[in-house]
């Protein structure tokens, strides 16, 4: 039983600690026998403080709770619905059962909404979130920072080794120390130069408030700005229903020393910034961010994606008017009422499943051309069966997907338009 329950995942936190141990101190142990030039003092104690600093900031990446949903917040989901509603938009978490808030993400490992967030980093086992995000950023600063150090330590004695390689065997390094030289470089420099790609990415999205997912988010909002500018301004969406797409501003950058200061955790003390027991943010933060007012106050982000649509639209309301909001006589009218309706639903065929996926845009518009002159059949939305072959498998340019982030690709990519009937009809008393 334990056998079908380990994964290779869990493995990532020891492999990692593994890997501080290997660098931090069998190098040290290197040192000190290095004969012709031994370990200093100082150069000790400047390992020793970079790897306390490495491990308390390793430790709180992975241990530190990255947020979820708080119960409290599904009112204010409710609120924030109401405020898409002005642009015919809702975000709805499936898994939560809640509204979605915003830069809130599902997490596929986490199972749950994770506030602001990132990615879910497989070498911490935990998400990258509004609350683990200056702990990540304090272990790849102090990683490169030491592992940098230690390069340039490695550095000096390989150079001797080099220009001795013309003496007798027995005056310099044994054949041990030399492999065990060689693969404290190659370990070293291979993984400061990942990690350092990997903290000016960081960095990168530190400045300007965006996370790794919202990059992904932009890039897609292009993808759709340059369809629709070729289709008229607008592109359809299931049940044929043209949604009008227009080039929107993300609206969460509001300038650099904010968004550093807000990144790392609201406090403006620089030193707590690189400070490796700075405290984690505010539990109450973390589900409404402050934004840069360019765009018009009834827009939302992400911008509306036809393709995040869930199901074609079914009418709910006979040609004289909504089913919906029709008023009942008596409250067994409306039970009835109700129960007809979820027949009518449970009866309903569902060619697929409970999600059906649109099929990729280039295939859906060269199908779309080749029916032209069929109008009998007339223009209705295209769905496809494999989920590797649907529109929510969309990569950008690096070739990622959302899942690639560590999210719950199915319900983050359809997750507008699906508020169930009772939020909907709570709404509506609330307008009452």
């Amino acid at each position: 039983m334990l056998r079908d329950e380990f994964t290779i995942s869990q493995l990532a936190i020891p492999a990692v600690s593994f890997l501080i141990s290997f660098l931090a101190y069998t190098s040290q142990y290197f040192f000190l026998h290095f004969e012709s030039a031994p370990l200093l003092k100082d150069e000790a104690w400047k390992i020793n403080i970079f790897a306390s600093c490495i491990w308390i900031c390793y430790f709180r990446a992975c241990f530190v709770n990255p947020g979820r949903l708080p119960s409290g917040s599904k009112s204010s989901g409710l609120d924030q619905a109401e405020k898409d509603s002005a642009t015919g938009r809702h975000r709805w978490c499936r898994r939560c059962e809640a509204c979605k808030p915003p830069r809130a993400h599902h997490c596929k490992t986490c199972k749950r909404c994770i506030p602001k967030m990132d990615h879910h980093c497989p070498w911490t086992s935990n998400c990258v979130s509004h609350f683990t995000f200056p702990h990540f950023i304090r272990f790849l600063f102090y990683a490169v920072v030491g592992m940098g150090y230690l390069e340039t330590l490695l550095w000096e004695r390989g150079s001797i080794v080099w220009k001795s390689r013309d003496l007798p065997s027995y005056l310099g390094p044994s054949v041990g120390q030399l492999i065990h030289l060689f693969l404290l470089f190659v370990v070293n420099s291979m993984t400061v130069f990942a990690l350092f790609i990997l903290l000016v990415r960081s960095l990168w999205s530190l400045v300007f408030n965006t996370t790794t997912i919202e990059s992904w988010e932009i890039e897609r909002h292009e993808t759709l700005v340059r369809r629709a500018r070729v289709l008229g301004g607008y592109l359809e969406g299931p049940g044929g229903k043209k949604i009008p797409i227009r080039k929107q501003e993300f609206p969460y950058d509001i300038g650099i020393w904010s968004n550093i200061k807000n990144g790392m955790g609201g406090s403006a003390n620089i030193i707590s910034w690189f400070w490796p027991l700075a405290a984690t943010p505010d539990r109450m933060t973390g589900w409404e961010f402050e934004i840069n007012d360019f765009e018009d106050p009834g827009v939302s982000w992400p911008p509306p994606d036809p393709d995040r649509i869930p199901l074609p639209a079914v009418s709910l309301a006979a040609e004289d008017g909504s089913e919906l909001l029709k008023t009942y006589s008596s409250a067994r009218e409306e039970v009835e009422a109700f129960r007809r309706r979820q027949a009518e639903d449970l009866a309903r065929t569902r060619p697929f499943s409970e999600i059906q996926r649109r099929k990729r845009f280039h295939e859906r518009y060269k199908q779309e051309d080749r029916r032209d002159s069929d109008d009998e059949r007339g223009p209705r939305p295209i769905y496809g069966d494999q989920s590797d072959g649907g529109e929510e498998s969309w990569r950008n340019a690096e070739g990622e997907r959302l899942q690639d982030f560590g999210v719950d690709e199915e319900a983050e990519f359809y997750d507008e338009d699906d508020v169930p009937l009772g939020v909907l009809l709570k709404q509506r008393n609330q307008g009452q």
